[in-house]
């Protein structure tokens, strides 16, 4: 942004998948004027800025001419682009998981302090109708145990990690936003199946007090599955993402249990909207006119931990 230009100069540093939708965002959002991509692979770089309307940069050109970078390139770069832009002044997004290490995590969350620069993670889950939909339903008293299934068929993506960093990391992060704290202990199994890494995982988490959460990760599922229960001190919340509807169980409850007296079913749908554009919007009101991060640097450090947590178990098992 200029004197002359009030938008958000945005570069994207990485224009596979989530790269290119990224880019798509940045274009049409009218508050950002998209600085340049840059990707390791040249003639895919060229035909996103084609579909985008703008130009390849090398990676220092691009973070040169840019007042933000979005980093959405494999995992194992994710550190080495990202301290690049701090140390440069931008602030920066990065695509979850915010780092490889945790040593790579604590290091940029150190540096976009130093340099007073914001740091987004990208779980977009936060984002999602979905989660508005869960958070704001009326509760089944305390929660105390929450069960999450992901399940896709398998696509050869984002093979560079496991299902747990892939897949998995989203729902650890819901799960820690829930629970409002950080499991004690983890227990987790898993195996590669159709890659290098570990495909599908089961992870049991502790935290204080006796609550505790399963989650089950597969990119190598029959069908699609996605589902969220949430049992608590005086009943359950059964929800569905795919069919886009929860169901909330509990003492005073709207529709009546003639088996439960005093209790009933409080029932909500809800409309998706493009969360990734939520994201993206969310990150450059934060630039732009100091908004609140929502997934800050501490927040992805969280959802790593616990991540690199359940990959070690699956290791020592």
């Amino acid at each position: 942004m200029s004197a002359t230009d009030p938008r958000l100069a945005l570069g994207i540093l990485g224009v596979g998948h989530f790269g290119r939708f990224h880019a798509l965002k940045a274009a049409a959002n009218p508050r950002v004027r998209l600085a340049g991509l840059h990707d390791a692979d040249p003639a895919r770089v060229a035909a996103v800025a084609a579909e985008t309307g703008t130009i390849p940069l090398d990676a220092a050109a691009l973070v040169a001419a840019s007042d933000a970078v979005i980093v959405a390139a494999p995992t194992r770069f994710h550190f080495d682009l990202a301290e690049a832009a701090l140390a440069a002044g931008k602030h920066v997004f990065i695509e979850k998981p915010i780092a490889a290490t945790l040593v790579e995590a604590d290091a940029l969350i150190a540096l976009a302090a130093r340099q007073g620069r914001l740091l987004q993670v990208g779980h977009i889950e936060r984002f999602s109708a979905a989660f508005r939909a869960v958070t704001g339903a009326p509760a089944g008293g305390r929660a105390l145990s929450w069960d999450a299934v992901r399940a896709a068929p398998f696509r050869p993506r984002s093979l560079d990690v496991s299902v747990v960093l892939d897949l998995m990391i989203h729902d650890i992060d819901l799960v820690l936003e829930l629970a409002g704290g950080e499991p004690e202990a983890i227990e987790a199994v898993g195996s590669a199946v159709a890659s290098e890494h570990p495909d599908f995982a089961v992870a049991r988490l502790r935290f204080a007090g006796g609550r505790a959460a399963v989650l089950t990760a597969s990119r190598v599922s029959l069908a699609m599955e996605r589902r969220l229960r949430v049992l608590g001190t005086e009943g359950e919340m059964s929800v569905n993402f795919l069919d886009r509807s929860l169901a909330v169980l509990r003492r005073g409850g709207a529709e009546p249990v003639a088996t439960m007296p005093g209790s009933g079913i409080d029932r909500a749908t809800w409309t998706d909207h493009d969360s990734l554009e939520a994201e993206q919007i969310a990150f450059v009101a934060a630039c732009l006119d100091g908004a609140p991060v929502v997934v800050d640097g501490a927040a992805g450090r969280r959802a790593l931990k616990v991540a690199l947590a359940v990959e070690a178990a699956i290791r020592a098992g």
